[in-house]
């Protein structure tokens, strides 16, 4: 009985030793890890305040040079802090942008509005459908259709402007909503093949077993897809919306081929007269001199370039602060980056 007692006396003593031996070894180990999980969360800090700097950069430059006077933008020894705030820089920009005497800058806002939203949605339910098409069926002539999408994301716009053109002005579509809203509407427009494949990678990786059952209940294709299978691209066609809303509020190229009447610009175009003429216009309205009398004080208008393009994008920051949380989870969800 009692060399029993003190067996397990000398057991429970090893036991205490050993765990003790344990921790001993385990605490350098448990210190390295977590001195190693310091420096990397460091580093990636660091990695992304400097990331995040080359794209705020410009963003602040444009805000602090909006809010300065000409004499401190022709001041050398005033960089980010203005002496005096200027308000009246983005009053005058906001009258320049309209493009015209007879124009605000809410006309100009409101076509790009209608260009880029309007093509926006036509391109989602209409890339959508041509996505679906050629990623989940396989029909005569489907290696044909996927290598014509391959060819019109690989050619860039600008070696068939001519053709286009002319295309258009025989449908005397100039000047016109028609040469981006039709395009749009029939899965193509500005990357709406870049669209249609981001559709296909997406409706790709759903399972099949979801068509078959809807096919099992008797539901028919279309039916099938305006139910069951776009419900489930909602991801792919925020991320579609985004980018399309973004890409075409930015756009020039376009633009300046198809609206060829200042009464027709949107807010790119305008913003492009501002720097080359409206701003000088401003200051000769403001000053007393003529247009051709301020082209010497040009760079003392830096101010004011900056406010129009301030103007010019505040509307797509504001959307992407509301639309932020979903459009990264879209991204990932709709596997853009990746497989």
């Amino acid at each position: 009985m009692k060399s029993s007692l003190s067996l397990d006396k000398l057991l429970q003593v090893r036991k205490s030793v050993m765990d003790l031996g344990n921790q001993t070894h385990a605490w350098p180990y448990t210190v390295k890890k977590k001195v190693t999980l310091i420096i990397s969360r460091i580093s990636l800090y660091l990695v992304l305040s400097a990331l995040s700097f080359v794209f705020v950069y410009p963003l602040l430059f444009i805000v602090s040079q909006s809010l300065m006077m000409p004499s401190d933008v022709s001041d050398s020894t005033v960089q980010w802090i203005p002496r005096a705030l200027n308000l009246l820089n983005y009053k005058d920009a906001f009258a320049a942008l309209g493009g015209s005497a007879n124009r605000t800058y809410w006309d100009a806002f409101g076509l790009s509005v209608v260009i880029s939203f309007g093509s926006a949605l036509l391109q989602v339910f209409s890339c959508a459908l041509a996505g679906y098409a050629l990623g989940r069926y396989r029909f005569p002539g489907y290696t044909a259709c996927l290598s014509l999408v391959l060819f019109a994301f690989l050619v860039p716009p600008q070696t068939i402007v001519v053709p286009l053109f002319q295309l258009f002005s025989d449908f005397h579509w100039i000047n016109t909503f028609y040469p981006f809203v039709i395009p749009s509407a029939m899965g193509h427009g500005l990357k709406g093949a870049l669209f249609v494949l981001i559709f296909i990678q997406f409706f790709h990786r759903l399972p099949y077993v979801l068509e078959e059952a809807a096919r099992i209940d008797g539901a028919s294709a279309y039916r099938t897809y305006w139910t069951i299978m776009l419900p489930l691209a909602r991801p792919a066609m925020l991320v579609v919306f985004l980018f399309s809303v973004v890409w075409h509020w930015n756009d020039m190229f376009e633009p300046n081929l198809f609206l060829r009447i200042p009464n027709f610009y949107n807010l790119s175009q305008t913003l492009g007269i501002f720097n080359g003429i409206g701003s000088s216009q401003i200051d000769a309205a403001t000053s007393g001199l003529t247009a051709a009398q301020t082209i010497g004080a040009a760079p003392t208008i830096m101010n004011k370039v900056m406010a129009g393009a301030m103007l010019s994008i505040l509307p797509m920051l504001i959307l992407y602060l509301f639309t932020q949380r979903y459009f990264v989870e879209s991204v990932e969800r709709a596997g853009i980056a990746g497989e």
